[in-house]
């Protein structure tokens, strides 16, 4: 016997729940916007940075292929490339060419790219932990921008 479908669609979000979620992105972004400024501040560009954090962290090894690297970015293989070959010119990173697979590329960083990564990585999570604790004393803060034009 064939038996209606039944829907099994969750009942729809409620305003708070869709509240709590923009301030959680809005805070999210406030945090990006932050990480950004402070890699152009260190001399570099917030994709530079994604970059370094990305052979550092992103597979544990201390060292990233450019497929990986391409992964952990969410970039096009060819335009990894060329932001690699961006920052050996910058001496931020060095490529070491695969000995038994040429077309392998692992990607280390210099001692200048541990540098710059070290200083933005420890204002970024300073910042982090300053938005924690306000996430945690008042989730619901408004913007202070918001609360200035409403006389607040």
């Amino acid at each position: 016997m064939n038996r209606p479908h039944r829907s099994t669609a969750s009942p729809p979000l409620t305003p708070e729940a869709l509240r709590r979620l923009a301030w959680f992105r809005y805070k999210v972004r406030r945090f990006l916007g932050f990480s950004e400024r402070m890699a152009r501040t260190c001399g570099i560009t917030p994709q530079q940075h994604q970059l370094l954090l990305g052979v550092v962290g992103y597979t544990g090894h201390g060292w990233a292929t450019i497929s990986e690297l391409a992964e952990f970015l969410q970039e096009r293989h060819n335009a990894v490339v060329g932001l690699v070959q961006r920052a050996v010119k910058r001496g931020l990173v060095h490529k070491q060419i695969g000995q038994r697979d040429r077309r392998v590329v692992k990607v280390h960083l210099t001692r200048r790219g541990v540098a710059v990564l070290d200083k933005i990585s420890r204002m970024n999570i300073a910042e982090l932990r300053d938005l924690r604790l306000e996430m945690i004393k008042n989730p619901q803060s408004r913007p202070r921008d918001l609360e200035s034009a409403q006389g607040a």
